[in-house]
């Protein structure tokens, strides 16, 4: 009999109800196709097409990591690769918390050589895993620039280049640009830095990275170019000594909610933004939506939440979780798990750098406890690196996963599907739930619970929306 699925909604809960499974009715439960998931580690990534075929001028495609990496390495391999690309991002993001609260403590203003606190693009620690194509300058010149909600400097590798890493376009030079302004000391662009100094250029950035890569060069404004949209006077680094493993993107677009984030300098247009990621295992690629579109689409079909800034740290957007359900059934947690305490420390972010989720560890051994529970039916396998509970699917068609839900302040609730929860970690059919424990004070949901959910960020009304089957 064919499995149907329906909703039922209940306070606080989003319930999805299967059709017969093994002669039972499962509440609360997704089907996984285990079978589908397995024969997509093998596909091979789309082709680039025109990102604006059938979209609007503010639109970017997004594209995962497989596009730029040359090669034939296994899917044991590039997983692997992942996860440690993973641990040093979640690392770097917690280094760079403690780094930002400790330097306000004590006050002082940090400069471009005292490679202190770290305003990171994250890409050699995970955030590289969704990219898109801008045009710089003008003449515009195509860059592959590597998204990240967690960052807010704009920058791009700059010549004359002291120290420049690989990248798939020819490095940017700006003395071919009619557009490119360098920025002085005494602007107040310059005075949004958070690390800057003041050399012979004018005024110099440096964002710095949790595994000692960086990129340090001259602040300008310079038009950007996407999809049919030109944009000048966007404050941007100018990169001409960079170091670390880049995968060949030429730079970073920060997304996040400081002052100097692509989406804030856009102005009106930046207000709400919107992206989809897709299963860096699929064939398909995903987008990345400013302006109009984007606000038409975060109507459509989302459920919303407050997201709010930390005064300390205004780059992150932190949303109110307060509970998770397993299997329908919300699990006890302690009041205050997800919270950030008076010292800035804590809260829970939504980042598209961030690969697997990590929860306070009270919260992961709850949650992880009750999915144990509820996948008593299916043999487990040994667990792998951050991965302790993982499965031997092998030989499975379909299989059906406890329903992960995230409850937020406002009664708002995301039900996660199965795919987003339980993931391949190798081709044989050992699959392992898709969360981890974090060591540091930060929560993150991460971009594997994010796949093929369009996720929508308005900073007019402080709200994050996220919107199943909408990609």
């Amino acid at each position: 009999m064919e499995k149907l699925c329906s909703l039922i909604i209940f306070p606080f809960v989003l319930f999805c109800v299967l059709g017969p499974i093994s002669g039972e009715i499962r509440t609360g439960y997704h089907n996984l196709n285990v079978a589908a998931r397995l024969r997509a580690l093998s596909s091979k990534p789309a082709e680039l097409q025109d990102e604006n075929r059938g979209r609007n001028p503010w639109t970017l495609q997004v594209l995962h990591r497989e596009h730029l990496i040359p090669g034939n390495s296994t899917f044991e391999e590039r997983f692997r690769a992942r996860l440690e690309r993973e641990s040093g991002r979640v690392e770097a993001l917690n280094r760079r918390v403690e780094n930002k609260l400790s330097q306000d403590l004590v006050g002082g203003m940090k400069k471009v050589d005292d490679f202190g606190s770290e305003v990171m693009s994250g890409m050699i620690e995970g955030s590289g895993e969704y990219f898109t194509r801008i045009g710089v300058g003008t003449p515009a010149r195509e860059q592959y620039m590597v998204l990240d909600t967690g960052s807010d400097v704009v920058w791009v590798q700059c010549q004359p280049c002291n120290d420049c890493y690989d990248q798939a376009d020819p490095v940017f030079d700006p003395s071919y640009s009619a557009s490119f302004t360098s920025v002085s000391c005494t602007s107040a662009v310059c005075s949004e830095l958070e690390i800057s100094d003041c050399n012979s250029r004018g005024c110099a950035y440096q964002v710095a990275y949790g595994d000692g890569s960086y990129s340090v060069g001259s602040f300008a404004t310079e038009t950007l170019t996407f999809g049919r949209t030109t944009v000048q006077n966007v404050g941007i680094g100018c990169g001409h000594d960079n170091q670390g493993l880049f995968v060949g993107a030429g730079g970073l677009l920060g997304l996040g909610a400081g002052r100097l984030s692509f989406p804030t300098q856009l102005g009106s247009y930046g207000k709400v933004f919107s992206y989809c990621l897709v299963d860096r295992d699929s064939e398909s690629t995903g987008y990345l939506d400013f302006g109009p579109e984007a606000q038409a689409r975060a109507g459509s079909g989302s459920v919303f939440t407050p997201f709010f800034r930390n005064p300390r740290l205004s780059t992150f957007y932190y949303v109110p979780l307060t509970h998770i359900s397993v299997g329908g059934l919300m699990v006890s947690l302690p009041q205050k798990v997800f919270q950030f305490d008076e010292t800035g420390r804590g809260g829970v972010i939504v980042d598209s750098g961030t690969a697997v989720t990590r929860l306070q560890s009270d919260a992961y051994i709850a949650m992880r406890d009750a999915f144990v529970v509820g996948m008593s039916h299916l043999p487990r396998a040994e667990g792998m690196s951050i991965f302790d509970t993982c499965y031997d699917l092998s030989g499975q068609e379909t299989v059906s996963v406890p329903a992960i839900g995230f409850h937020f302040i406002n009664g708002a609730s995301l039900s996660l599907p199965a795919r987003n929860c339980l993931i391949p970690v190798d081709s044989m059919g050992t699959f392992c739930l898709a969360f981890a424990p974090t060591s540091g004070s930060l929560s993150i949901i991460g971009n594997i619970q994010q796949q093929g959910v369009r996720v929508s960020f308005d900073s007019v009304n402080s709200l994050v929306g996220f919107a199943l089957n909408q990609c």
